[in-house]
């Protein structure tokens, strides 16, 4: 039986990834910088082996990897250090080639692809990312994919639109489910009117987990959308509804974020990505669907209440 790692696995997605191969009876490998952290989500599962690493160190990198099959690579930064993106990723694809690692999937993002020039973007929509982020992330791609073709380890990108669902606090939409639970006011960043889609993070680790078993899904990069076009406003609408609270919420623009940046680090840094919110990337899955067949899609509805019920 191959076995997987999950490197940066702390946060929601990991855990996403790690339900499904649990189910299975798939043995696992739970990546990270802090073992508390890693003990804390994953300790009751017998099928996850927790180890430590530092990402800045080859010989940790490659100790980490040491009898891995295949590698799902989720690291995180700091959102104002984005230039560390493709560091880390050069650094880790080294120390999985040199560990005997066959196959690495990245988690990505929209945002190499920069402003959308089509209503649906595919995969074959031009990169152009206009941010330093976008750039960054590009970069980060271009790493993964050149690997491939060095035929040293086989490698793969799966892009992701923003996420919600249980325990993801880093969701523009945590602020709404929060504020629902106790009757405050929910924090926004607009405009809340266009069109956005969130997909449900346990329909991401059930999908991710069937990616890495094609066999034709290595040398490709592959978007996954979610179970429809929807808007911020609608979102948080319901989820306030089905608490049975009417909506509370203020809504900050891209000259709030300005002025929130003078203090917040992460506020200045969102101002760079707003046009998101204004010229939203909507994903098409279309190629994804036909590798696959049927995708998970879990209605906002029921992934609302799924999240609510979780809190």
């Amino acid at each position: 039986m191959e076995l997987i790692a999950l490197i940066g696995a702390s946060g929601s997605l990991g855990k996403a990834i790690a339900a499904p191969l649990s189910t299975q009876d798939t043995p696992y490998r739970v990546i990270g910088r802090s073992a508390l952290s890693l003990q804390t989500t994953f300790g009751s599962d017998p099928q996850a082996t927790i180890v430590t690493w530092n990402p800045d160190e080859p010989n940790s990198i490659r100790k980490a990897l040491d009898g891995i099959d295949t590698a799902i690579y989720m690291v995180g930064v700091n959102y104002w250090q984005f230039e560390l993106h493709p560091q880390l990723m050069r650094k880790t694809l080294d120390g999985a080639i040199a560990a005997g690692v066959k196959k690495l999937l990245l988690i990505g993002t929209v945002y190499p692809f920069g402003k959308p020039q089509a209503e649906r973007v595919r995969e074959d929509h031009p990169r152009q990312p206009h941010t330093f982020k976008g750039r960054m992330r590009k970069e980060q791609e271009d790493i993964v994919l050149a690997a491939h073709e060095t035929g040293k380890i086989q490698t793969a990108i799966l892009r992701l639109p923003d996420f919600y669902g249980p325990g993801v606090d880093k969701s523009f939409l945590w602020s709404a489910f929060q504020a629902a639970k106790t009757g405050k006011r929910a924090q926004l960043i607009g405009p809340i009117d266009t069109s956005h889609e969130f997909v449900y993070i346990p329909d991401a680790g059930l999908t991710v987990a069937r990616l890495i078993s094609e066999p034709r899904a290595w040398g490709n990069a592959w978007n996954l959308a979610a179970a429809g076009v929807t808007s911020t406003r609608a979102m948080v609408e319901e989820i306030f509804v089905q608490v049975g609270r009417k909506p509370k919420y203020v809504v900050a623009g891209k000259t709030a974020l300005r002025l929130f940046g003078l203090f917040n680090p992460l506020m200045r840094e969102l101002v760079e990505m707003h046009y998101l919110q204004t010229s939203p990337v909507i994903l098409d899955d279309t190629r994804l669907k036909n590798l696959l067949g049927d995708l998970p899609k879990t209605p906002y509805k029921e992934g609302i209440r799924q999240t609510l019920a979780s809190m």
